[in-house]
């Protein structure tokens, strides 16, 4: 095990659940159809008791959370600004979800790799994060 693998992988977990229950509270508001706004409202919780997790083991090694990239934040309200201006239907919302979903999987799957020395309980958290994400982009497949 290695420590700053440890917290690095934490860091990027930490800042993909932030970046995820912002993006879900982007445009809870906007979904029409009730069983997908249960199904978005219950991931969200997901990602804060999962972040909630993250930031204990994070406070374990003195080590400070992180914050989404600004410039994938600014970039991630832009586009789903622009879809939902155009087009605000629950089929646009499940689009856009599905995408952050998506680059998600992508994103922490490489960071996984990529800190390899972490320990066996972060690549669990990390794995638990991309099993919601995953799961989350299956079910909003009705809804494209």
């Amino acid at each position: 095990m290695d420590r700053d693998d440890t917290v690095k992988l934490l860091k990027e977990c930490d800042a993909g659940t932030k970046m995820a229950v912002s993006s879900i509270d982007e445009v809870l508001e906007s979904i029409s159809d009730s069983q997908m706004k249960k199904l978005l409202q219950e991931t969200k919780d997901h990602h804060e008791m999962l972040e909630n997790e993250i930031c204990k083991m994070l406070d374990k090694y003195d080590a400070a959370e992180k914050d989404p990239n600004p410039i994938a934040k600014g970039m991630s309200w832009l586009k789903t600004n622009m879809k939902m201006s155009m087009d605000g239907s629950d089929a646009t919302v499940a689009d856009l979800i599905t995408d952050g979903c998506n680059m998600g999987v992508k994103t922490l799957n490489k960071y996984l790799n990529q800190y390899e020395n972490a320990d066996k309980e972060s690549k669990e958290i990390c794995g638990r994060l991309i099993s919601i994400e995953e799961k989350l982009c299956k079910e909003l497949r009705e809804y494209l």
